[in-house]
């Protein structure tokens, strides 16, 4: 029998908001006829499908997808196993579309609502009588004109998910807003239009307002969640950005421009000063020192030589050299991380609405209390009146007003009051799971560290500190390396002598040979001194306590003579330790991952107190530390600030980046810390803490009239005038105990 060759599509889809909506877009491309595996990815929206080659009907899932409520658009890839990895970026994506649909229908909403609130709050005030002289008959059929294009324009997708989940037997947020919203609306049509059926009731009771008011907020926060999801993508655009558009090739001795796209494993490519690396590659010719930090994150650039390794993305300081290449596209580092970010995004659990889970148990009770109470008394009272009033009550006292309000007030607030402190906070997930955190997980370099090379101390013999630096100081001018920038930075400090260069030869990877004031002086590594004849002096070996830090030691002798070594090491963050402190105060485990050798990171850990680290580490070997502790089911949090560290950022539960980092970690990361200060990590999980207890609050608030009210309403002892008031009551209670967020001491 032949094997059936299977192959994946991309198929975006538009509408998903949630878990279970995920769920159910899975199970409906299940059921069409040839489809083998199906997997869907939330953060990008979209379909990975693989399916049987002589057995695949795209218009029959397209069915599907349609029927059980979302949107499916045309195909993005076919014949790829890598059909959603770094395809189509910067095309309009199907969460462009339905932030921007989303946004059109706020406004429109908030359009109309805006005279509804006018007329609903005016019509209590004598002077504006006397300046509308209509009657509240008059008064109500305008606000059910403006009412109307809410309900039938922006409102409708409410409406229509309602009714795909009454099909599908489930029950979500939708579900809440449409029945209370249309139990509102349809209760105030028919007062207005026939105030006869409601002979008891005021004619000015009507719940316009309500309706309005309420399809408004929800389609704000629809609108704010989108705009979020809507920049899933800008962490691969810009680390795609990283590379060249074009790169120049050596053909039969001639230089030729290539795109990028037409490189193959073999070229060779050379690079000029400050320009990116094209590909993966071996250095065959030349030298020079490479910016590395976007991908390593480590700050000192990296000295390269013959048969030294180069990657794609990055930039290339000085020299200019030939390379072999060995990997493009997707085999390349660069193209590895894409990769990761992008799985990682995709992996991402998404945390179910408390108010969702509520609302599959609530809605459907209600629902039945309230056909329960109308089938009583049209039996019991022989009068329609009578019970559709009872019925309406029931759905008035239960209109999840203040259920819609529990959760986007308390984020609305605790996101205001996290953004006072110059933390950014990029969607309500990660602000909710915040609180759970119990281990967080810190990049060194840029994060815990200042992320620049720093003279931390010079050692001298009986050399005259001044003059040595004096002597050194023109020679480091001259060079263009971070290390002699280092130097001279610190040398601005001081008031030196002016002595002239008289000769300079730079030995790549080892030191520098020049002659000041008629002295020959070296500078350079200890391999450099011992190829010269120069001993290291024991006396000039740093002392524990100093050498804690240093990363990189340079040596320096005059005439032969050792004279002096230099310490250049990134320095710790002077808040790095009160941030540290303040975690395991909270019982939080704190870990430092880093790429730097372990006796360096070892004692950065003892000075701040740092739990646990790892050294020594690789991009992908920090994404396997964050998914071991993962699979021991912590909630993670993940500090950083590097390219290395958005597949990181992306897999954590929580990823913060560090708001002077690259572009890739802010766009990945859940949180941003604009200032920098790591004590806002800490702050971060307090706001959190404070949002969520504030939330359950207002959901108890939300639901307490529910629970005393709807057996009354049943019961036929309240009206929906006292419903309503009950339903207002609930709100303004909620709000007011979100706003309390504001004057909380963080």
């Amino acid at each position: 029998m032949n094997k059936i060759s299977t192959k994946k599509i991309s198929l975006p889809i538009e509408g998903m908001t949630c878990a279970s909506c995920v769920a159910r877009v899975e199970k409906a491309i299940s059921n069409a006829p040839g489809v083998k595996n199906v997997s869907v990815n939330l953060a990008n929206e979209k379909a990975t499908i693989e399916f049987e080659e002589t057995n695949f009907d795209f218009v029959k899932i397209k069915e599907l997808v349609e029927d059980a409520g979302y949107k499916i658009l045309a195909p993005m890839s076919q014949d790829s196993d890598r059909s959603v990895v770094g395809l189509n970026i910067g095309k309009t994506t199907p969460t462009l579309s339905y932030e921007s649909e989303v946004r059109k229908d706020f406004f429109i909403s908030l359009l109309f609502t805006l005279p509804v609130l006018i007329l609903s709050m005016g019509i209590m005030i004598p002077q504006f009588r006397n300046i509308i002289p209509l009657n509240d008959s008059q008064i109500n059929k305008i606000l059910l004109l403006l009412t109307i294009p809410i309900v039938f324009i922006p409102g409708k997708r409410f409406y229509k998910i309602f009714w795909k989940n009454t099909i599908h037997l489930t029950a979500d947020m939708n579900s809440l807003v449409a029945i209370g919203t249309g139990s509102a609306f349809i209760y105030s049509l028919v007062l207005t239009l026939f105030p006869e059926l409601f002979p008891h009731i005021h004619s000015s009771h009507v719940y316009f307002d309500s309706t309005a008011v309420i399809i408004t907020l929800i389609l704000m926060g629809k609108w704010l969640e989108a705009r979020a999801k809507s920049r899933t993508n800008d962490a691969i655009k810009k680390l795609i950005s990283l590379r060249p558009e074009t790169a120049t090739v050596i053909v039969d001795g001639n230089e030729v421009e290539r795109k990028i796209d037409e490189l193959q494993i073999g070229d060779m490519v050379i690079v000029k000063p400050g320009t990116k690396i094209p590909a993966d590659g071996i250095i065959v010719n030349g030298f020079s020192v490479i910016d590395e930090s976007m991908l390593t994150g480590e700050s000192l650039p990296v000295e390269k030589i013959l048969n030294d390794k180069v990657s794609g993305g990055t930039i290339n300081q000085i020299g200019t050299f030939i390379f072999r290449i060995t990997a493009t596209g997707d085999n390349s580092v660069l193209g590895n991380i894409i990769r990761m970010v992008e799985e990682a995004q995709g992996s991402k659990a998404t945390i179910q609405m408390l108010a969702d889970k509520i609302a599959s148990v609530f809605v459907p009770a209600v629902i039945l209390v309230a056909l329960s109470s109308f089938t009583f008394w049209i039996f019991y009272s022989n009068n329609f009146s009578v019970a559709l009033m009872n019925f309406v009550a029931v759905l008035i006292i239960a209109c999840p007003c203040a259920l819609g309000l529990a959760t986007p007030t308390a984020l609305i607030v605790g996101l205001g009051k996290a953004a006072q402190k110059g933390i950014l906070i990029k969607n309500a997930e990660s602000l909710e799971l915040a609180h759970k955190v119990d281990v967080v997980l810190f990049d060194k370099t840029g994060t815990i560290t200042e992320g620049t090379p720093q003279v931390i101390g010079i050692y001298t013999t009986n050399y005259d500190e001044k003059e040595m630096l004096s002597m050194i100081n023109p020679v480091e001018k001259r060079s263009e390396h971070p290390v002699a920038k280092a130097i001279v930075s610190y040398a601005e400090k001081f008031n030196l002598k002016e002595y002239t260069l008289e000769e300079f030869e730079s030995n790549t990877g080892f030191g520098i040979r020049a002659k000041v004031d008629g002295k020959e002086i070296l500078i350079g590594n200890e391999k450099f001194m011992l190829t010269n004849n120069i001993q290291i002096s024991d006396e000039l070996l740093l002392p524990d306590e100093k050498n804690e830090v240093a990363s990189t030691i340079i040596y320096v002798s005059s005439n032969g003579n050792l004279i002096a070594n230099i310490s250049i090491a990134d320095k710790i963050k002077e808040n790095s330790k009160n941030a540290i402190e303040s975690l395991k105060k909270m019982n939080i485990k704190t870990v430092m991952l880093t790429g730097d050798n372990y006796n360096s990171a070892e004692s950065i850990a003892k000075k701040i107190g740092i739990d646990e680290v790892k050294a020594e580490l690789l991009p992908e070997d920090k994404l396997k530390i964050v998914d071991e502790y993962l699979n021991q089911n912590k909630i993670v949090a993940f500090v950083g600030d590097g390219i290395n560290d958005a597949p990181s950022l992306a897999k954590a539960h929580v990823g913060i980046a560090i708001g002077n980092g690259t572009d890739v970690a802010l766009e990945t990361a859940d949180i941003v810390l604009l200032n920098n200060d790591l004590m806002n990590v800490t702050k971060s999980i307090l706001i959190s803490k404070l949002v969520v207890r504030t939330i359950k609050q207002n959901l108890f608030w939300a639901f307490v009239y529910n629970i005393i009210g709807i057996p009354l309403a049943a019961l036929g002892m309240l009206n929906p005038m006292i419903a309503a008031l009950a339903m207002s009551f609930s709100s303004v209670s909620v709000v007011s105990n979100s706003l309390r967020l504001k004057r909380a001491k963080i």
